[in-house]
């Protein structure tokens, strides 16, 4: 799926029996969901080891095209409009370079029908925002070789469960606020956040989000302070700790660009924060939060186009998901390695036989100067991402803008085009 960048099956097997085969893989009832899903982790928990890992999760929806006569046993998803599948997923990231270290964990699901009980009136067991302790749970084992491991989520994951019983010595939240909650000593949490004074300003940039939010600067004001959340009133389990000592870290953008949305982000966090300086570095770590966006576009629109399947049936699909998942996770980290933040090996993402390809290649697209000679480590992942740059029309000079995921793409299937006729070049014809 990396090589090919495609989910299709009929076209990564090639032939008729290699079809075959990978479906009959998926149909096996031996192959679930939970057990691919575990196999996510196994190379990112040596990845981790030593470091401090950013642990990044979020939500997208897969949304495939179906008829009332042909549903394949998909449930509803968004507001009941579309049919398919939600995937929940887990990226670690290293809080020094940025670098991908691969996914960790997750949950893939569809629903089965429409829950009539109201959302306040369930448990926190029977609802599906219960897949974001679990997933930060099960982290917990896949990092346990990490020096520090910090969640961070979006503000769906703002759930008091969530900081009264995850945090514990060197793994830490950063989440957005949802809710304006009640403090233990009087008050709410937004209007403690607006009297906290202004600590420093400074300019970030922002990354683009689609065609609707492109990539801009914004000035942003800094105010941060201790906050102790109250344990709230109703919905939530009475063995829970009565209040919870967090930190929150806000941001406000006060000119804001013509159509642009101004940005406000109050974070909560178990770090510990004593000055401006650690402050910004709680907004750095927020930040990070994009990848997993990444993760999913190349899942989805910019990649593998994983929605375009049509397997028959939702339990061949869920487990489909999670292989493209990886497959796209690795993919990320091929683009990522361009720069050299990785020394992961080429055998992460390609074979043996697409390797030798590869350092046939090396010697045809690395140019006469030193500029364009390729500068990383001989069979890393970073020397095989600079190989498929080049084919994907990149012109290889230190200085000009780094490839993307488009360049990438256009490289594999170049590389794919030319690995056919080397799996030929030594077939005696007739």
């Amino acid at each position: 799926m990396v090589a090919r960048g495609i989910v299709c099956l009929r076209r990564l097997g090639g032939r008729r029996s290699a079809e075959v085969q990978f479906g009959r893989f998926l149909a096996n009832p031996k192959v679930t969901v939970e057990r691919l899903i575990e196999s996510w982790g196994e190379q990112t928990a040596l990845a981790a080891s030593g470091r401090h890992v950013l642990a990044i999760q979020d939500t997208s929806e897969l949304n495939f095209r179906t008829t009332p006569e042909r549903r394949r046993g998909l449930g509803e998803i968004g507001k009941g409009s579309g049919r398919g599948a939600l995937l929940h997923a887990m990226l670690a990231v290293d809080a020094d370079s940025g670098g991908c270290l691969g996914l960790v964990t997750g949950q893939i699901w569809t629903r089965q029908g429409r829950v009539s009980v109201p959302h306040e009136r369930r448990p926190l067991a029977e609802k599906e925002s219960r897949r974001w302790l679990a997933t930060a749970a099960a982290a917990k084992a896949v990092l346990a070789a990490a020096d520090t491991v910090t969640v961070i989520a979006d503000r769906e994951s703002d759930i008091y469960a969530e900081w009264a019983t995850l945090p514990t010595a060197g793994f830490h939240l950063i989440t957005r606020a949802m809710h304006d909650r009640a403090l233990a000593e009087g008050g709410s949490l937004y209007a403690a956040g607006a009297a906290l004074p202004t600590a420093d300003t400074r300019r970030i940039e922002l990354p683009a989000r689609g065609p609707q939010r492109p990539a801009r600067g914004a000035r942003l004001a800094l105010r941060f302070g201790p906050v102790v959340v109250r344990r709230p009133q109703h919905g939530v389990a009475r063995d829970l700790p009565e209040s919870v000592a967090l930190t929150l870290v806000e941001v406000v953008e006060r000119r804001t660009p013509p159509g642009a949305e101004p940005i406000h982000w109050r974070l909560l966090t178990t770090h510990a924060v004593g000055d401006a300086a650690a402050a910004w570095r709680i907004v750095d770590w927020y930040k990070a939060r994009w990848i997993v966006e990444q993760l999913f576009r190349t899942l989805k629109t910019q990649g593998l186009k994983i929605e375009d399947s049509q397997l028959d049936s939702a339990d061949g699909l869920l487990k489909l998901i999670a292989i493209a998942t990886k497959a796209a996770a690795i993919t990320l980290q091929l683009v990522q390695a361009r720069d050299g933040r990785s020394n992961q090996p080429a055998a992460l993402a390609f074979g043996p036989t697409e390797i030798e390809a590869l350092d046939t290649l090396n010697a045809r697209v690395e140019g006469a100067t030193r500029l364009q000679t390729n500068p990383h480590p001989r069979r890393t992942l970073a020397w095989a991402a600079w190989i498929v740059a080049r084919l994907g029309g990149w012109d290889g000079y230190p200085s000009s803008k780094p490839p993307g995921p488009i360049t990438f793409k256009h490289g594999l299937d170049y590389f794919h085009a030319v690995l056919t006729g080397w799996t030929l070049k030594n077939v005696c014809m007739p």
